[in-house]
């Protein structure tokens, strides 16, 4: 038995954002699978829930006539994973997004719920901070765009409102095409398991593939939020793929930009030596799948 206040299913997005509004106390719910565990642990017991989960527009995978690809939030790990889009733009974020828990869950859990639950451990979370996408979120005020680099302040807590409703992830055009990547994530087991680090990396060679024009390294609970390295990528900008040297420079300069902290899953010095290993891995497989040679 789930201790909530009460329960609204929204019809459309402006009327999920009167009724949250209307209830201070109350929270969104699409999928359900971390909100209700919160219920059921008794951190979010007796507060109203406002579902979107049924409001069709916040469903699906679409593409402006920009190139701009929009990922709606309600959209499941299932659905997002085996949409042809996805698998031709974004499929970093289809493979990442495949290791969420176990099938049942992958098929009920959204990309929304994800995000916006503010998990530094979300395998989506750092795979889309290395896709520069933008979360829109609709409230009373109006619309606004964050950066999803930007949108997280700190452990399971977001730039979002109580009474906004995410309504879509943006990835520009020029964020996806020309640029391959991997996400990987370790964990004491291979399915069914909270990340105990998560590494995306992206790479954009030159087109005879011999120089990286550019690169973007992101972690999962590397810090108290997902986050991006700047000072790595900046490090590897022009070095040439065949640059025996340019792991070790990656996977070092990572360093001082992250702060993991010692839990129950592993220690910090032990989640630095996975920060640096996952590094040089995920660099070496970004080339591979960018068509790079890195025999020397």
């Amino acid at each position: 038995m789930f201790d909530i206040k009460s329960f609204y299913e929204a019809k459309s997005v402006e009327d999920a954002v009167a009724a949250l509004s209307a209830d201070p106390d109350s929270e969104v719910i699409s999928g359900g699978t971390d909100v209700l565990i919160r219920v059921r642990e008794g951190k979010d017991a007796g507060k109203g829930l406002v579902s979107i989960h049924n409001i069709p527009e916040l469903k699906g995978v679409e593409m402006d006539a920009d190139g701009t690809i929009i990922i709606k939030p309600a959209t499941s790990f299932s659905h997002i994973t085996n949409h042809p889009m996805i698998q031709k733009h974004l499929n970093m974020l289809g493979l990442a997004v495949d290791q969420v828990g176990g099938p049942q869950v992958r098929n009920t859990a959204t990309i929304g719920g994800n995000i916006c639950n503010g998990a530094t451990s979300a395998d989506s979370a750092s795979t889309m901070c290395a896709l520069n996408a933008v979360v829109v979120l609709e409230g009373p005020e109006g619309v606004r765009e964050i950066p999803v680099t930007e949108f997280y302040t700190g452990p399971g807590r977001t730039v979002r409102k109580q009474n906004e409703v995410c309504t879509a992830f943006r990835i520009a055009r020029e964020d996806y095409e020309g640029w391959e990547g991997c996400y990987i994530k370790y964990g004491k087991r291979k399915a069914m398991e909270i990340a105990t680090l998560g590494c995306a990396v992206r790479v954009k060679l030159s087109e005879d593939k011999t120089v990286i024009e550019d690169v973007r390294l992101a972690y999962g609970v590397a810090a108290p939020t997902p986050v991006r390295c700047y000072e790595a990528e900046a490090a590897l900008r022009g070095k040439m793929v065949r640059d025996a040297s340019i792991y070790d420079l990656f996977a070092e300069t990572a360093l001082s930009q992250v702060n993991p902290r010692t839990s129950w899953r592993a220690s910090r010095e032990f989640r630095l030596q996975l920060i640096k290993e996952l590094a040089r891995r995920g660099l070496k497989e970004s080339i591979l799948l960018a068509g790079g040679n890195i025999d020397a």
